[in-house]
């Protein structure tokens, strides 16, 4: 048998555990100062409300007396576009020019400061003498060629992208926002169908139709808006379904029957179609309005002038209405 080695090291395995039980506080070699047992915290119930604050999506509420103005501006235009096609005659369209273009205008105001594009005041000048051309083109030129007004809508396009890259400070947002300025020009134009549709034989009557299908519509879902908005499209969004398929459905009947009363080839059936198309134009325009507002204000910008942001649904609303009306009188009632 061998005699047992000293010990010569003092840290070794053995006298390292006996150090550890003699000192149960202290420190292991090689680890942190905080003892191995010692647990995370669970966070307060402070630190929990916080969270779900931040978390939580916020509500926009419904205005009604909003809602109702907004519905009352819808059936005013409606009216006045309606009453404008019936008024002139083959010598007299250029009051109704008039009318369109302080329509166009008031359009044009709404879409520049709510959507806010760059160079707005080159970009809202440019595209007034757009529009101003676009009457004139649509009252001198040949009956029912829409061709002269996409020319003009191209031409006024490419003039106010040039106008938007003059200074170096828009050339960026002007490559970033040329889909804002191509509706803007295109909204603007729009309305200049109707001056088109006026010089056909069945164009007052597919203008009566149709305006009054969206107006119903847009009416009739805004009132709704203010009495019964539920359920809610989105959180954000100050709109009901209710009051959106009640007025689709609604418009879609006034012009149902207006079918009824007018003469070849309109019939209720034709006009119900006419009513359920104009309808959900001027739906699908205003709830995007609606949506565009919502993410502006989820982004954190500043909002636009309040009379602005309300009116260019309806306006935006009628301008498509305006284009369907045209594509419905060629390629479905003749």
């Amino acid at each position: 048998m061998f005699p047992s080695m000293p010990n010569d090291d003092p840290w070794d395995a053995e006298a390292s555990q006996q150090v550890a039980r003699m000192n149960p506080g202290r420190a292991k070699a090689g680890f942190s100062a905080v003892p191995e047992d010692e647990e995370e915290k669970p966070p307060s119930s402070e630190e929990l409300e916080d969270d779900e604050e931040f978390e939580e999506i916020p509500v926009v509420p419904v205005r009604p007396k909003l809602s109702a103005a907004i519905g009352g501006f819808a059936a005013l235009l409606a009216v006045a576009l309606i009453a404008g096609s019936h008024l002139t005659g083959p010598g007299a369209r250029t009051p109704y020019a008039i009318v369109l273009f302080g329509v166009q205008l008031l359009g044009l105001l709404a879409w520049t400061m709510a959507l806010q594009p760059p160079a707005a005041a080159a970009t809202a000048a440019v595209v007034a003498v757009t529009a101003l051309i676009a009457d004139y083109l649509a009252v001198t030129g040949e009956p029912g060629e829409l061709l002269p007004l996409l020319w003009v809508t191209l031409g006024g396009f490419a003039a106010t992208m040039v106008a938007q890259v003059i200074r170096a400070g828009d050339r960026q947002r002007a490559k970033d926002t040329w889909r804002t300025t191509l509706i803007i020009v295109c909204g603007a134009t729009a309305y200049a169908i109707l001056i088109v549709l006026t010089r056909e034989p069945i164009g007052s009557q597919t203008i009566l139709v149709c305006c009054t299908g969206a107006g119903v519509a847009l009416l009739v879902a805004r009132l709704t808006d203010a009495v019964f908005p539920k359920p809610r499209i989105a959180l954000q969004v100050p709109r009901g379904a209710t009051g959106i398929v009640l007025g689709a459905m609604l418009g879609t009947l006034a012009s149902a029957v207006l079918g009824s009363y007018l003469v070849f080839p309109f019939t209720p059936a034709k006009g119900a179609v006419l009513g359920l198309v104009a309808a959900v134009a001027a739906h699908l325009i205003d709830l995007a309005v609606n949506f565009g507002e919502a993410g502006r204000r989820l982004a954190g910008e500043a909002p636009t002038f309040w009379l602005a942001r309300h009116m260019q649904g309806p306006l935006g609303g009628f301008a498509l209405t305006a284009f369907a009306a045209y594509t419905l009188a060629h390629w479905y009632l003749t």
